[in-house]
């Protein structure tokens, strides 16, 4: 069965809520491991960003420079059928998440 990561940066206060979200979403293939659930990995750092003409920040003002707490997100994502679980995990991650430009990475893990 193909795994991949998912990697999403988020503002601290809403990672809890877009985790039980996400879990909630696809409890089966979300952040489960082995038996267990809703497993995840949450790391604190500070994100930065510009927001540029047009665009809508949730936080900060267009041409200024904007530092945020946020959490490094890691979950694995197991994905039987070819890669529709992962991308329904990024389409919930973008409907909760407060950016309007969510970052996020997808890595596919190798069974070694």
């Amino acid at each position: 069965m193909p795994t991949f990561k998912l990697v999403f940066f988020s503002p601290v206060a809403s990672t809890q809520q877009i985790l039980r979200h996400l879990f909630a979403s696809a409890p089966d293939n979300v952040g489960k491991i082995g038996l267990y659930r809703a497993c995840a990995f949450v790391g604190r750092g500070t994100g930065q960003f510009l927001p540029l003409e047009g665009a809508n920040p949730n936080i900060g003002e267009v041409g200024k420079p904007e530092f945020v707490e946020e959490n490094r997100v890691e979950v694995i994502v197991n994905d039987q059928e070819d890669k529709v679980q992962i991308r329904r995990a990024i389409e919930e991650l973008k409907k909760v998440h407060p950016y309007e430009e969510p970052a996020y990475e997808v890595y596919k893990l190798e069974d070694l």
